[in-house]
């Protein structure tokens, strides 16, 4: 127990150290000095840098903190609930429904021409509306795998009603839509991030209250019910907080994968436990940890240039997952 609470402290100084690096790296270069200096609200008499790590680097760095976080612990509640090692955030079609709202702006009406208002509105909605279908749908279904099933179901619905779509949107529609979906932290305005900051913090509050009814269902649905624990109640709140969360990252900065995914195998591999009191803050830290790292990622490889987040996230979780399905035989996670 004790080594776990060391690991799991131990991910701190790494958070802190990619937090730092994000406000210092960039695609426009900034002396350490300089930026040390904004962060303390020293005059530089640089009005451009102070715009640059105040306006853009810190917002993304917080914004890429948060969403991490959020991804991670839901990755976790829905493969916990589910018992399911490869189920996600976007395994229930919710990452879908902000898909599709974001293309009815862009691809149909044509009023949305990148990350603003209205986009982010139609992004939250949609993945509210597939929320309340699969909420529906769980009150009427007992087997959690037929209400993963059903959420996939929806999902694949709404890719559809995408693909409609972009048969009828223009080349310029097409190409805003495009770059919404190759995920970003930094669409997250420095107005924006108190609103941001606050529902995410309140979603998370909600995750952490679920550490004991997830660690009995562990257990087994029946050994839950016979404690007193309502699973069918358990199991609606769990997909309210899971699908909330994602609804508002994929809102602001896109459908971000893999995070959510594999973040919670990292942690499952480096504690060697199912234990949620010490698994889900460990999920959360390296939630944390990873998204700052793959934002980190998208600046340094070629300097001035900027890489899609979405061609970076892949890299660190998909051999993670390819890593669970290999040895999933000698691997227990919901013991």
């Amino acid at each position: 127990m004790r080594n776990k609470r060391i690991i799991i402290y131990g991910i701190v100084p790494t958070i802190v150290i990619l937090f730092l690096c994000n406000l210092f790296c960039g695609s426009v270069s900034i002396p350490a000095p300089v930026v040390v200096d904004i962060l303390f609200g020293k005059e530089t008499g640089q009005e451009a840098w102070k715009i640059i790590v105040l306006q853009s680097r810190l917002p993304q760095a917080i914004t890429a903190l948060l969403a991490g976080a959020a991804l991670a612990v839901s990755g976790l509640m829905l493969q916990t609930l589910f018992r399911n090692p490869l189920a996600g955030p976007s395994i229930l079609g919710i990452s879908d429904g902000a898909n599709l709202g974001v293309a009815v702006v862009m691809l149909w009406t044509g009023t949305g021409t990148g990350i603003n208002l209205s986009t982010v509105a139609a992004a939250f909605i949609g993945a509210l509306a597939v929320l309340s279908m699969i909420l529906y749908f769980s009150t009427k279904v007992r087997n959690n795998i037929l209400v993963l099933i059903i959420g996939m179901m929806i999902g694949y619905m709404a890719s559809s009603g995408i693909s409609i779509l972009n048969s009828f949107a223009t080349s310029e529609s097409i190409r805003s839509y495009v770059l919404w979906g190759l995920g970003s932290f930094s669409n997250v305005s420095y107005q924006q991030i108190p609103f941001y900051s606050i529902v995410i913090l309140i979603g998370l509050t909600g995750a952490m209250l679920f550490i004991k009814p997830l660690n009995i269902i562990l257990l087994g649905e029946s050994y839950a019910t016979n404690l007193g624990i309502r699973v069918k109640r358990i199991r609606i709140f769990i997909l309210l907080v899971t699908g909330f969360l994602t609804a508002i990252v994929t809102a602001f900065c896109g459908p971000v994968g893999f995070i959510g995914l594999a973040v919670p195998h990292i942690a499952r591999l480096v504690l060697r436990t199912s234990n949620q009191q010490f698994l889900l803050p460990a999920t959360l830290l390296s939630g944390i940890a990873i998204a700052l790292l793959c934002n980190l990622l998208t600046i340094i490889p070629f300097g001035n240039s900027l890489l899609p987040l979405n061609a970076v996230t892949p890299l660190i979780g998909a051999p993670i997952i390819l890593y669970v399905i290999l040895n999933r035989k000698n691997i227990h996670y919901f013991h």
